[in-house]
């Protein structure tokens, strides 16, 4: 991938003034602002506190390191199969922001004897990624995020121990004052608004896993429906994957030769797994909720559009399938 101009764009730093509006208008986005033991800030968007779309919205652009544009968008066609409410989300740096910041690829654990008590383990998304840059993925892409600041998203439904939050401040070069943790159980509005946002990251991912050029992907956008949340941890999980993988339509622009452009626009879908036509909580379940027993090729959005600027010609693949959707969130009144 091309970086040249990378460097000059601190995920982090462009990420903090959202962050500082999320802290002072914590008390309206129904999210709690405290101070851990170490002094770091702690942003709980959903286990003590109510959360809300709107802090899940936030959340995510805080995720996309400042670089992604994330808003709500009424279905409004009045189809019987339609969904009343979508998440829509943007980036004209979509691999500095789906995939620097925010992919959860950071994994972090801790042992009962670390913990003092339960195991511990997130997988931690957001611009600190960039600064510990732990994971293969910064290498492939050529980029380090180097800031004073840095926030880290987790969607557990406990704080992180102190362990962690040790790592945490090691790991990224950082001062205790200078790190926000953000806390976004998946049960949550926040939560699940959040995860929902992914759907353009979902798409940049599969797109590095398939070997393409990350550095021909010019921009990208895409849309997902947004379900109510489930108190049910396994449901709420699988509500926000199917949201994707069923609700995800995305629409990439390249610069390559139009036989790759084509080939990505067939891949790309999730019609391309043979776990596809499922719920997510199902396929989970008889995987015996062991997310390595899924076939990868399922972790994508439903439909795919991808526009090759060199040449003005556009593909498609793949499909929704509300049907599915409406089936699992819809009750007739």
């Amino acid at each position: 991938m091309n970086t040249a101009a990378a460097p000059a764009l601190s995920v982090n730093t462009l990420a903090r003034p959202l962050v500082e509006a999320l802290i002072h208008n914590a008390a309206a986005l129904g999210v709690q602002v405290r101070q851990d033991a170490s002094g770091a800030c702690i942003v709980d968007a959903g286990i003590e506190a109510a959360g809300s779309v709107e802090a899940g919205l936030r959340v995510a652009r805080i995720c996309m390191g400042g670089l992604g544009q994330v808003r709500l968008r009424s279905g409004g066609s009045g189809a019987a199969q339609d969904w009343p409410t979508w998440v829509e989300v943007h980036s004209a740096q979509p691999v500095l922001a789906c995939l620097a910041s925010q992919y959860a690829g950071w994994s972090l654990a801790a042992s009962k004897e670390e913990t003092g008590g339960r195991k511990f383990f997130s997988l931690g998304s957001g611009p600190a990624r960039a600064l510990a840059a732990k994971e293969t993925l910064f290498a492939d892409i050529g980029y380090r995020d180097r800031a004073g600041t840095g926030v880290l998203v987790m969607e557990v439904d406990r704080p992180p121990p102190p362990v962690i939050m040790d790592k945490l401040l090691r790991d990224c070069g950082l001062d205790a004052a200078g790190l926000t943790v953000i806390l976004t159980p998946t049960t949550s509005a926040s939560g699940t608004t959040q995860v929902v946002a992914r759907v353009l990251e979902v798409a940049l991912h599969k797109a590095h896993e398939l070997g393409f050029d990350l550095g021909a992907i010019m921009g990208g956008s895409g849309t997902a429906p947004l379900p109510a949340p489930s108190p049910d941890g396994v449901q709420a999980m699988g509500r926000t994957n199917d949201a994707i993988l069923y609700g995800g339509r995305v629409h990439l622009t390249v610069r390559c030769d139009d036989a790759a452009a084509r080939q990505l626009a067939q891949q790309l879908p999730s019609r391309n797994s043979r776990d596809h036509g499922r719920s997510f909580a199902d396929i989970f379940q008889a995987a015996g909720f062991d997310f390595y027993k899924i076939d990868g090729a399922l972790f994508a959005p439903a439909e795919a559009w991808v526009s090759n600027l060199d040449s003005g010609n556009t593909w498609h693949a793949g499909g929704l399938d509300m049907p599915l959707l409406m089936g699992q969130w819809r009750q007739e009144a």
